[in-house]
């Protein structure tokens, strides 16, 4: 798995207890929006630390190991104590052999409200529910840790995916929204609700071998490479006929686009042409975007 893989670059002899996510954290305000500026910097103390020093899983990882991840966090609405915010979400993975990170999660989550005064403990225990913040935070916790073990081991994030989904259904009892299915249809229910969907296997799967057997590989053999990259793109369009509004997709090709982009325009014409089409077929939305494979 990621281990073994990441031995191979750094050839340490030895391995030292770590948390499993490097996380950067940038609390800001929105217009007109007026916030003791102490209270953010807590706030954005307390959930780095929440976030980066408390153990997500029972595996060890090295600090060159750790998930580098982001939040940014932009508060809407503000009373004493309580907070409406829009949270983009972004993790990355190491590519093997390379300074280049890929993106894995570029999710926007416009439906963050909740409680927090200076010097609040951050409690969560994964069985219960404690706080909405700490809901939030432990979700995406594990859903960016699932994300990366998948690309590391075929559907290897299964244990970090349930847990995502236990604190999803506990935090329904908070009464807040984001958590149900009838709150919207890009919500924090869907989103895991299509990660475990068995229509999203193939999805899944290809996640392993687009990053092992693909990106990892880049280097050595950029064609095996593409031709990965276009098996996901292949499955990614299936899934869209199946799920048109599957956010999965739409936070996944948001996240791989540059990425795509990159990779085949050094393509020949006829891969060019391949990921062209099926690229548009899965996102017709950025058609402009994708113009520059053929260009």
């Amino acid at each position: 798995m990621r281990k073994y893989l990441l031995l191979l670059f750094l050839h340490i002899p030895f391995m030292l207890p770590a948390q499993e996510l490097n996380c950067d954290v940038d609390v800001l305000t929105g217009g007109g929006i007026n916030v003791d500026k102490r209270v953010l910097q807590e706030l954005d103390r307390a959930i780095t630390d929440f976030m980066s020093l408390r153990p997500w899983t029972i595996e060890k990882y090295k600090p060159e190991e750790k998930i580098n991840c982001k939040l940014r966090i932009s508060i809407q609405k503000s009373e004493v104590g309580r907070f409406e915010a829009d949270v983009q979400v972004f993790s990355s993975r190491a590519v093997y052999g390379s300074t280049y990170e890929t993106v894995m999660l570029n999710y926007l989550d416009k439906g963050w409200a909740f409680e927090y005064v200076e010097g609040q403990p951050m409690d969560f225990q994964e069985n219960s529910f404690f706080s909405n913040l700490t809901s939030l935070l432990a979700y995406y916790a594990y859903i960016i840790i699932g994300l990366d073990n998948d690309s590391f081991k075929k559907l290897g994030g299964k244990d970090q995916f349930a847990k995502a989904q236990q604190v999803a259904t506990n935090a329904i009892q908070g009464g807040l929204g984001g958590w149900q299915p009838f709150d919207g249809t890009n919500v924090r229910y869907w989103l895991i609700e299509n990660i475990l969907n068995p229509q999203m296997a193939p999805f899944r799967d290809g996640l392993y071998t687009y990053h092992r057997l693909g990106l990892d590989k880049f280097l050595e053999n950029q064609e095996a490479a593409r031709t990965q990259a276009i098996d996901l793109l292949g499955k990614l369009k299936v899934i869209r006929e199946q799920r048109p509004m599957a956010i999965l997709i739409n936070s996944f090709v948001d996240a791989k686009t540059n990425e795509w982009v990159g990779m085949f325009k050094g393509a020949l014409p006829q891969e060019k042409q391949q990921a062209y089409q099926l690229l548009l077929q899965i996102d017709p939305t950025k058609s402009e975007r994708f113009q520059a494979i053929i260009q």
